[in-house]
């Protein structure tokens, strides 16, 4: 008998954006927006009692219609909730041309935490990448 395991790649984090997002189109006419999600946990350490911060860095991609649409609501700063799946890369380091392995985010929803008006940043849609529906008519995230 042979036994299948079922495969998942779902990831789900909350976090602000490093930079100001960056837009491009390919030569194939699609949008893609660049995020730079940090993620911070704080944790206390058990030998010293000391609060510490622990921050994660994650690339996020954002494809198509949505990525069009958060390209102007989203600042350095801003906050996001992001739902996509992990996708891997190889590129070549700059400094000692050795290959490395990447893992971003390929992002199927972004949702901006802020109203508009509080600190800039409009709601962003919680619609699925490359298509969805808009969530400007959200008062809070349902969570």
């Amino acid at each position: 008998m042979e036994v299948r395991l079922l495969s998942q790649n779902l990831v789900l984090i909350a976090g602000n954006l490093t930079k100001d997002p960056d837009y491009k189109v390919t030569t194939g006419g699609r949008g893609v927006l660049h995020l730079r999600v940090a993620v911070n946990r704080r944790y206390q350490d058990k030998a010293s009692g000391e609060w510490k911060d622990d921050t994660t860095f994650i690339g996020v991609d954002v494809w198509g219609d949505e990525a069009a649409r958060l390209k102007d609501r989203l600042k350095k700063g801003s906050p996001v909730h992001v739902e996509g799946r992990l996708k891997s890369r190889e590129y070549e380091d700059k400094a000692t041309g050795q290959k490395r392995t990447a893992i971003d985010i390929l992002a199927n929803r972004v949702q901006a935490l802020e109203k508009s008006g509080a600190g800039g940043a409009a709601p962003a849609s919680k619609g699925e990448a490359g298509g969805g529906k808009s969530g400007d008519d959200l008062e809070e995230v349902p969570f």
